[in-house]
């Protein structure tokens, strides 16, 4: 599922594991999303950015203000061909908030059934090899542990990803 210009994503930003996007990226920058900082995916596709209203936007700052900040412990590496992530269970409450305020939207539309799993991804394609060289640069990097802040909003444009809204969690 590449994106076209114009898809929206809500993002729950964990600066916390940048070093291990550094890692895949030491592996090969090609296996590592550009113009995204390390994040889990709380709904991917969201709205077209064509569609952003002041009542979406509206809505995601409620649903985040009701949300406390979680403590995210990011532990447990997930492999599968093609693909290397990190499991961010602690963060499955609030994608699931975000799918009931929008059941309309089937995360990754549909490809992974109604609710999957929440997760970081470090690497996405690239040979067997390669992403076992990820597996293995980022094992010693784990456990790490983030407090999640916001939710924010973001649309691919023709320069990248750029963000529309920042909504704290509150709680």
């Amino acid at each position: 599922m590449v994106p076209e210009p114009g898809t929206t994503a809500l993002l729950i930003l964990l600066p916390a594991a940048e070093p291990v996007l550094a890692a895949a990226r030491r592996v090969d920058p090609a296996l590592v999303r550009p113009g995204l900082p390390a994040h889990v995916t709380a709904l991917y596709p969201f709205l077209p950015d064509d569609a952003l209203t002041d009542d979406v936007f509206a809505a995601v700052r409620s649903l985040a203000a009701a949300v406390p900040p979680p403590e995210v412990k990011l532990s447990e590496l997930v492999a599968a061909p093609g693909f290397v992530a990190l499991a961010a269970p602690a963060l499955q409450d609030v994608a699931d908030a975000v799918g009931a305020r929008w059941p309309e939207i089937l995360p990754y539309g549909g490809r992974f059934g109604p609710r999957p799993a929440v997760h970081l991804t470090v690497a996405m394609g690239g040979s067997a090899e390669a992403l076992e060289r990820v597996a293995q640069e980022v094992r010693p990097l784990l456990p790490l542990t983030d407090r999640a802040e916001a939710l924010r909003l973001v649309a691919l444009t023709e320069r990248g990803w750029e963000p529309r809204l920042e909504a704290p969690f509150g709680g």
